[in-house]
């Protein structure tokens, strides 16, 4: 109880020894504000990433210098690259295999594989007939599959990419999803500039590093890029000659089969066992699209169970595997090793399927 009173006779102790404050004369307080004008001053907004990716493009010519890149290619290569954030946010919307979990390959196909494609096709096939025959008796490739990849990816070289290839190549692989496959298209675009093989302002493309009328990436066009008129240059951009040999060229080096076609649609039987037929391969790459595909068999095995196509099969003898990209019962193709070719140039089912029918389609139209 004595605790309580102790502190508010110190209070009062305190107040009576104080001594009085002098007062201070306080200007009066204006009726208004006063507006006090500031000078303006700019605030550069932050850019983080831009500031991430010039010091990543910094390191990425010290590296290549340091390994023996050439001093004037490198400054070529790297002059006007800027980060892109339409190609980051292309890269982030790419679908699968089968775009969505509940897309359609028909659906698909009627996009792809339309009546305008297919004549634009049949008019390329007759105004190139020369070059297709030429293609196909170096690398074994048929007209209507070069032509069909030709019109998927470019229609026909009209529509081939607007984007600058080493900035596009530069922004994926300072973004890190998938660092080493950019970073090496980077080199592969450093060397095509160091070899002579393409001027800077040449290497323009889509948003993910492919180039030209064949759409192939660097690594690509250094690789499988040949020169198809004899004048000394593989062009892809401008050239159809070249273009059409280049992409028998890179058919021919995954090991196209000469005479062998990519397969059939067929009709899978009532009650058929699919059980029987799933594939016990291990797939390291393209593992999604690979896994709706059966084992392979013998044509004449898939004959005799049943199977039905509205084309000839290929030879009794022949490996084949058995797809149905809609699911059980909703169309379905049996494809050679030749198909597996197709889908290395671009690991989708929906995409070789549409490669293979649109070839069908303008090899069956009458010229």
């Amino acid at each position: 109880m004595m605790q309580t009173r102790v502190l508010p006779l110190l209070l009062l102790l305190a107040a009576c020894t104080t001594p009085a404050l002098k007062p201070v004369a306080v200007p009066p307080v204006p009726s208004a504000p006063v507006s006090v004008p500031l000078p303006a001053v700019a605030v550069p907004e932050p850019l983080p990433q831009n500031a991430a990716f010039t010091a990543w493009l910094g390191e990425y010519r010290r590296r290549v210098l340091a390994r023996g890149g050439t001093p004037a290619a490198v400054e070529s290569l790297l002059a006007g690259i800027e980060m892109q954030p339409r190609v980051l946010a292309l890269d982030k919307r790419q679908p699968g295999d089968s775009g969505s979990a509940t897309a359609r390959f028909d659906a698909y196909l009627a996009r792809q594989v339309d009546v305008g494609r297919i004549n634009l096709g049949v008019a390329a096939a007759n105004r190139v007939s020369e070059t297709l025959a030429a293609v196909h008796a170096r690398t074994g490739v048929p007209g209507e599959i070069l032509l069909a990849i030709w019109g998927l990816e470019t229609g026909y070289g009209k529509v081939t990419g607007n984007f600058d290839v080493p900035s596009a190549l530069a922004t994926l692989a300072w973004d890190g999803r998938r660092a080493a496959l950019f970073t090496a298209e980077l080199d592969a675009a450093l060397s095509i500039i160091e070899k002579g093989l393409a001027s800077r302002s040449m290497l323009r493309g889509s948003w993910a590093g492919a180039m030209g009328q064949p759409q192939f990436l660097p690594s690509s066009f250094l690789a499988y890029a040949l020169d198809g008129d004899g004048d000394g240059r593989a062009d892809i951009w401008q050239n159809e000659t070249d273009t059409l040999m280049s992409i028998g060229n890179y058919f021919k080096q995954k090991g196209w089969q000469a005479g062998l076609s990519w397969g059939l649609p067929v009709t899978v039987p009532d009650g058929f066992d699919r059980t029987a037929i799933r594939s016990a391969e291990r797939h390291k790459t393209c593992v999604r699209p690979l896994e709706k595909h059966s084992r392979w068999m013998p044509v004449a095995e898939w004959k005799a169970r049943g199977l039905t196509g509205i084309a000839a099969f290929p030879a009794d003898d022949v490996s084949a595997a058995l797809i149905e990209p809609d699911g059980d019962g909703q169309g379905a193709y049996l494809v050679t090793r030749n198909y597996r070719i197709i889908m290395d140039y671009n690991c989708s089912n929906f995409y070789a399927l549409s490669v293979a029918l649109l070839g069908d389609a303008i090899s069956n139209r009458p010229r």
